[in-house]
């Protein structure tokens, strides 16, 4: 049994394979375009600089007696367009971007001109770039930092669809994170691996890291050849912060043709800095923030590296009924690729907290535990305002961490007991019966049925900590109460394992009343009119309510 009980635990908690999770990379997948716009929301147009070197790198192939016709893929905010626009006073830019706040913001800028500039919405991945412009029309396709947010799986896709609209001669310019960049090295450490380097940042976007022979085999294969590739080493010194970080990219010029590339490529490895092929790499001194660097940076973790990164905690208000509570919690940039659920304030908590509020009777002058109450603990606060004892427990030793720090911002002094309890797990167990040894006459989880593996470990802790209705002389009967989302359990599972362990559902909400329904109507009085908060959310909510058999 003891053997059974810790296989419990581990799945519960598993230590990571290093991949997210299948739901996981799908999610990212779908919700790609999502990712993205949320970006340029909250960044605007202040993230990215403006690539001034364009010109310096590559000025040879926008230049000519006869205007250029070019294509910017993936524009973002115009960082590319109007450096361009601003020193070829002859071309004509076509830009997309599958963001549409990225697309307005072009098209919002001081320069934008649409006698020289075809902004639009597409992803090059699915839509035919043909419904926007000319076959063959193109000179010019600039692929700066773009290509390594598309699915390798993708990648062939965008490429053929970019040789549709390009010339007979014409040309791709790449520029894009090389294998083995710091970034890179950054995103493995917080194991953040979608797979072969492919990685998600934590504000869900994408970063792939190119090796030299994927690179040119992705272009070769899909009928171009390379003219030029060089791989970039630059090395960047942050003074302040005593870091020395190595970046490398990747720059190549494609053309169309046959696909082979046969001896043609002029390949190098470029140090930048004095004596280009020479070992020697030339460190860029940054006092305070990224601006006095020329490197070309370009995606999620740059702030973070030079220290003025967003801030991974947030501040959120919580208001329900005359409850006012300040919860610090995981910000919603780094929710994604978060591996502990319990760092998330979620909409059960919420609903849960504001039928305890408005009902304060059920947990008046009781014993009351709550099981993963994850860093917010909302429903042990308000529980705390009239019950005899509350235990708030989590088995995430980060979220009890966070959990603390927000009973430290609201409780003066704090009025429960927070306890670490993994499900299953003897010594953790035991020790709760030591503050508690008649058991708990109300235990309360919010969104904690989600794990098939952890159900049997839930019920069977919840069983061991209940107050024992035999012989009852308190006047109540001990209860057990799960507020949740139905995911990947559904509720014959969870009413099973409740059965297997001695749970008897005698409510749930929403109950859709029959004339041989058995349920009490205990929750449906919770709910009288003008009591909820009715700010909360209560669509795809359910709550079970168990007595002991």
């Amino acid at each position: 049994m003891e053997e059974k009980k810790q296989t419990a635990t581990q799945t519960i908690y598993p230590i990571s394979t290093g991949e997210i999770s299948p739901f996981w990379r799908d999610k990212y997948e779908r919700d790609a375009k999502k990712y993205w716009d949320i970006f340029y929301k909250r960044h605007q147009d202040k993230f990215f600089k403006d690539r001034h070197y364009l010109d310096k790198e590559w000025g040879q192939y926008f230049s000519g007696t006869e205007g250029k016709v070019i294509l910017e893929v993936g524009c973002g905010a115009g960082n590319t367009i109007f450096p361009l626009l601003a020193t070829m006073p002859n071309i004509f830019v076509h830009a997309c971007d599958f963001s549409p706040r990225a697309v307005n913001l072009v098209k919002s800028h001081k320069d934008f001109d649409d006698a020289r500039v075809n902004a639009f919405v597409c992803d090059p991945t699915v839509d035919d770039l043909i419904q926007h412009i000319s076959p063959s029309s193109v000179d010019v396709v600039t692929m700066i930092f773009v290509l390594s947010a598309v699915s390798p799986e993708k990648m062939a896709l965008m490429l053929q669809n970019i040789r549709k609209i390009l010339k007979k001669d014409g040309c791709v310019l790449f520029r894009d994170y090389a294998a083995g960049d710091l970034a890179q090295e950054r995103l493995t450490s917080k194991e953040q691996k979608i797979s072969d380097n492919f990685y998600v940042r934590g504000d869900g976007t994408r970063a792939f890291y190119f090796s030299d022979e994927f690179l040119v085999n992705l272009f070769n294969e899909n009928g171009f050849d390379a003219e030029e590739h060089i791989l970039c080493f630059k090395q960047v010194e942050n003074r302040s912060r005593e870091l020395v970080m190595n970046r490398r990219w990747v720059q190549a010029v494609f053309r169309i043709g046959s696909g082979t590339s046969g001896g043609k490529t002029k390949s190098k490895v470029k140090f930048l800095g004095k004596g280009n092929d020479k070992p020697e790499i030339q460190k860029i001194i940054l006092e305070d923030s990224a601006n006095e660097t020329d490197v070309d940076i370009s995606e999620g973790m740059a702030l973070e590296m030079f220290g003025i990164s967003s801030p991974k905690e947030e501040i959120l208000d919580v208001v329900s009924r005359d409850y006012s509570f300040k919860i610090k919690l995981l910000s919603k940039e780094y929710q994604h690729t978060c591996k502990s659920t319990g760092l998330i304030l979620w909409e059960s908590a919420r609903l849960m907290a504001s039928v305890l509020a408005a009902n304060q009777t059920i947990v008046s002058g009781r014993r009351v535990l709550e099981l993963g109450c994850g860093c917010a603990g909302i429903c042990s606060m308000v529980a705390a305002r009239s019950a005899n004892l509350v235990v708030a427990t989590d088995g995430d030793t980060k979220a009890l961490d966070l959990l603390n720090q927000n009973l430290a911002l609201n409780l003066q002094p704090p009025t429960l007991i927070t306890k670490k309890l993994e499900w299953g797990n003897r010594d953790d167990v035991e020790s709760i019966k030591r503050l508690n040894g008649r058991g708990f006459d109300v235990i309360i989880g919010t969104d904690v049925t989600y794990v098939a593996d952890a159900i049997s470990p839930l019920f069977a802790t919840a069983k061991e900590l209940i107050r024992s209705s035999r012989g009852d002389k308190e006047g109540c009967t001990p209860a057990l109460i799960l507020c949740h989302v139905l995911r990947r359990v559904d509720e014959p599972s969870i009413l099973s394992a409740a059965s297997e362990f001695g749970f008897r559902l005698v409510d749930r909400w929403p109950n859709a009343l029959t004339s041989t329904s058995t349920f009490q109507n205990i929750i449906q009085s919770w709910f009288a009119e003008g009591r909820l908060d009715t700010s909360v959310p209560t669509t795809a909510l359910n709550i079970l309510y168990f007595h002991e058999l």
